[in-house]
């Protein structure tokens, strides 16, 4: 299997519901890295995985969606616990519609086989989110 990885990071502010979150159920922020691999069982004609350039672009615009924004104000996450865990869904989510229709590089929708997401919390906790593309 062929994987190529991007990266980049936001800083977003939540707050959670449930006793178990302790002082982090009051609003805090918080800084993710945000990495996501692509990944393929063969290289294509040009022996790439997906165009690293427009993968880059296409994580920063998904990110742009939620940097510097109160993800309890965001209509699409009221209401939800945006932990690190769900958020390295709701961003594999949001980065797979735009897979599916071909945002990093021609011929990669339906040849992509799977993604992961990994959000690095800290330098000693992160998160992930992997599954299949198609």
């Amino acid at each position: 299997m062929y994987t190529l990885a991007v990266s980049d990071h936001i800083m977003i502010a939540h707050s959670f519901s449930g006793a178990i979150f302790g002082p982090a159920q009051k609003l805090h922020g918080a800084t993710y890295g945000v990495e996501v691999e692509f990944r393929r069982a063969s290289l294509d004609a040009d022996g790439l995985v997906c165009d690293i350039g427009l993968a880059l672009t296409t994580l920063k615009d998904v990110l742009g969606e939620l940097n510097y924004r109160n993800l309890d104000e965001l209509p699409e996450l009221r209401g939800r616990n945006t932990t690190t865990e769900f958020m390295a869904g709701e961003i594999f989510r949001r980065m797979a519609l735009r897979v599916a229709q071909g945002a990093v590089g021609p011929g990669t929708a339906g040849a992509l086989t799977s993604m992961r997401v990994v959000l690095r919390e800290s330098p000693v906790a992160w998160a992930s989110y992997e599954g299949p593309l198609g």
